[in-house]
């Protein structure tokens, strides 16, 4: 299962979000908001946020920015589900 990710470049949380994704074995669907519009409209005027990165697991979890602990529980989430 991957997880939207709305990034920037050169964004350090980004990357940094994207990483401990990647080393739980999650691969992010990463979306850049400098080259998608219709994604920082999204972000920006749906969800609210202003500050990078965003991710959205469902319409109940969602955060921006660097948050180690909604981070884990994301990990939790996506690696312990049962179909």
């Amino acid at each position: 299962m991957t997880t939207p990710t709305y990034t920037k470049p050169g964004c350090f949380p980004c990357r940094k979000t994207i990483e401990k994704f990647q080393d739980a074995g999650i691969e992010p669907h990463v979306v850049d908001l400098t080259e998608t519009p219709a994604a920082l409209d999204y972000v920006s005027e749906e969800l609210g946020y202003s500050q990078a990165p965003i991710v959205v697991i469902d319409d109940d979890f969602h955060w921006s920015g660097l948050n180690p602990d909604c981070i884990q529980r994301a990990i939790h989430a996506l690696t312990h589900t049962t179909d």
